[in-house]
């Protein structure tokens, strides 16, 4: 069997590196060091450069992905009708609730300044509101959640 040598030759290219420090502006940052080596890590920024040539690409700055998380309780709308009647009133006033189910709301009378001279919980589809013992005036009728949002307000005029 004829044996074939083979000469293989290695060229090994000396490559010049400059090295350049970065400037930013950061939440915060520091370095780890560990078993493996050390590590210089930066949180906050947000920029990164990108160079190309011939021979390949480069990218410098943050490759870290980021998240932002709202935190809260989100907030739902109530699917409900509201309206009050009669308006102008002499007596009572009523307060009608289309499609309620069982929502925690409760009502707030008050005067053009503002004071508030009755409230109450609102437990069924109809609510009666007392008005027999008010002056003739101008009155808001806002109706609440239990985190005493308002989900609506009436203007009432009692006669």
């Amino acid at each position: 069997m004829k044996q074939k040598k083979i000469k293989l030759s290695v060229l090994l290219l000396s490559i010049g590196i400059s090295v350049q420090a970065q400037q930013a502006t950061t939440t915060t940052g520091g370095d780890a060091s560990g078993s493996g080596g050390t590590v210089a890590y930066s949180v906050g920024q947000v920029v990164y450069t990108t160079n190309t040539d011939a021979s390949g690409t480069v990218s410098q700055g943050v490759q870290q992905a980021y998240e932002i998380f709202t935190v809260g309780i989100k907030e739902t709308e109530l699917n409900i009708s509201l309206s009050v009647y009669p308006n102008p009133t002499a007596d009572n006033l009523t307060l009608q609730i289309q499609d309620y189910n069982n929502e925690k709301l409760s009502y707030q009378l008050f005067d053009m300044q503002g004071k508030q001279l009755s409230n109450g919980q609102i437990v069924a589809q109809q609510t009666q509101i007392n008005m027999n013992s008010l002056p003739t005036a101008t009155y808001f009728v806002n109706v609440v959640n239990q985190e005493n949002k308002k989900v609506q307000s009436f203007k009432i005029i009692k006669n």
